[in-house]
């Protein structure tokens, strides 16, 4: 089956290539920071399950030959291609980055764009918003990509715009924005793609719902992570309910990873499970197993860490859980009954089983933060 093509561009530094990685869940595509640009010439990239190649593009530069350098290398490729007849020589899809956290888009960028694809000019266009840490900015963003466009004589291609964050990112160390908008991306442009060109729904579905679970197994990672440094400072364990930010962040942060509705409904899940582990029956729980356990004699930080980071990685997989039931159409947020099930029993054995793996391990008995938190990278890895 001949697959679809996807022309990637923008300025550089805007995270193509970090856009690139995630929707393929591969680390191929090179991305760094600096005032260059990393992809020195185009690359495509394809996955053995989506029905369509990823075309990297070198990014435009600030300056004006460097600019018209990037615009002439498409122009020069997409000419050679066509020439060559190639089996990527059709773009069906462009996807037009522009970056979230500038909240600016210069009518040039538009102009360069346009010059840049004017081989193709009934191509569908999508504009990803990258780095899209902030809602109201989103928003903002949004609006001014549709004015802009609306200006311009040859762009009237515009199919969609999506904000997207494709690398989880830290505003500080209890608040964290999560990948998101990855999905959605797949989804317009699977639905932009010729027909004969789509893989079986049932194929892109199943891809969908891995990556899904691929970020929110960073989530839970970097909150974890986050909930044994915090939890390190000497408190007494009875104020473990200091964590409800962050597991309230990880509640949220996953909830947005699999498309649950911010609602009455879901906010009494969170408000249940946030009670449960801070200063309810799985935050006891946690706690007394570890007093229970024979030859425990280190330093109230390493056992508060030990704590938290077993509550915070005992909630994330729970939520994932029951996320993906939701997600996957078997449950629903307001069957209260099966809900306070999970609480009452998942989340408990959860936390207990992250317990009884943490005191068995000598990194935890060495007593030190350090190998606590390798333990804790290697728990979630499994």
């Amino acid at each position: 089956m001949d697959k679809g093509n996807i022309l990637v561009i923008g300025d550089s530094g805007v995270g193509k290539s970090t856009l690139i990685n995630a929707v393929l869940g591969e680390e191929i595509a090179e991305s760094g920071f600096g005032d260059k640009g990393t992809t020195k010439e185009l690359k495509v990239y394809e996955s053995d399950v989506l029905d369509f190649r990823i075309i990297d593009t070198v990014g435009f530069e600030p300056s004006f030959f460097k600019r018209m350098g990037a615009i002439n290398a498409v122009k020069k490729w997409s000419k050679n291609a066509v020439k060559d007849g190639k089996e990527n020589s059709d773009i069906n899809v462009i996807w037009f980055c522009v970056e979230g956290t500038s909240s600016k888009l210069f009518p040039e960028t538009i102009k360069s764009l346009s010059k840049a694809t004017s081989i193709y000019p009934s191509v569908p266009i999508i504009v990803v918003i990258t780095k899209s840490y902030s809602k109201p900015e989103r928003e903002r963003n949004v609006q001014m990509v549709k004015e802009v466009f609306e200006k311009q004589k040859n762009t009237k291609n515009l199919k969609g715009i999506i904000p997207v964050v494709a690398m989880i990112y830290e505003i500080d160390e209890e608040q964290f924005v999560a990948q998101e908008g990855i999905t959605e991306l797949i989804d317009m442009t699977y639905e932009l793609i010729p027909e004969g060109m789509q893989a079986a729904r049932k194929d892109i579905e199943a891809f969908k719902l891995n990556r899904k679970r691929s970020f929110a197994q960073t989530a839970i990672a970097t909150f974890t992570l986050s909930a044994v440094a915090i939890a390190a400072i000497p408190i007494p364990l009875s104020d473990a309910v200091l964590l409800s930010p962050l597991e309230i962040g990880e509640i949220n942060s996953l909830a947005k990873i699999y498309g649950i509705k911010n609602d009455k409904n879901s906010k009494r899940f969170l408000n249940s499970v946030v009670e449960a582990g801070t200063v309810g029956v799985a935050a006891k729980a946690a706690i007394n197993a570890l007093k229970a356990i024979p030859a425990i004699n280190l330093a109230a930080s390493v056992i508060n860490a030990a704590v938290a980071g077993a509550i915070v990685l005992g909630i994330g997989e729970v939520c994932v859980y029951t996320y993906e039931q939701i997600h996957l159409g078997n449950k629903s947020l307001d069957d209260v009954d099966w809900i306070n099930k999970i609480i009452e029993s998942k989340l408990n054995k959860q936390i207990i089983e992250k317990i009884n793996m943490i005191v068995t391990d000598e990194d935890f008995r060495n007593g030190n933060i350090t190998n606590l938190k390798k333990l804790f990278t290697k728990l979630l890895s499994k």
